[in-house]
């Protein structure tokens, strides 16, 4: 009787690990599709930036690390399910540059949030265009314009 509830125990004990790591793996896996909806905004002054993950990595061979970086701009080996922090958890401010200020390109991306994003991601739409031969207009070109990623408005 003792040997049954034991098993019965460690059986009971088994499923609650795999429920507990399926809930924890499901919670922190990358969405296919983000809108990009940062709460540290007090107001978005543009229509709000719709990015797919699934698209990136599936069509584009884009890696998580592509995007993803340390603190010194090394990318992460994320290998999907892994939680991420946020861009403007490391890139804080969501002001504009003060008039005056005197900052890198390099600084600016390091502190201001739509710096960091407009740099990475235009940056490597510009690369991707060059590399493939393609023009802005060319309907399989990686959008540069803020009308092509930030949608009017309603």
């Amino acid at each position: 009787m003792m040997k049954r509830k034991l098993v019965t125990s460690l059986v009971a004990a088994l499923m609650a690990v795999c429920f507990v790591s399926v809930a924890v793996y499901a919670g922190t896996q990358a969405a296919d599709t983000i809108t990009m909806n940062t709460k540290a905004y007090a107001k978005h002054t543009k229509g709000l930036v719709t990015f797919s993950h699934k698209v990136h990595a599936e069509e584009y061979g884009i890696s998580c690390g592509d995007c993803h970086h340390d603190d010194k701009g090394t990318p992460l080996a994320l290998k999907g399910g892994e939680d991420v922090q946020s861009c403007v958890a490391c890139h804080k401010d969501t002001g504009k540059k003060p008039k005056g200020e005197k900052l890198s390109k390099k600084d600016k991306i390091a502190k201001y949030h739509k710096e960091a994003l407009h740099a990475n991601c235009i940056g490597c739409h510009k690369a991707f265009n060059k590399k493939n031969g393609l023009k802005s207009k060319d309907p399989k070109a990686a959008p540069q314009s803020c009308k092509s990623c930030h949608p009017k408005k309603g």
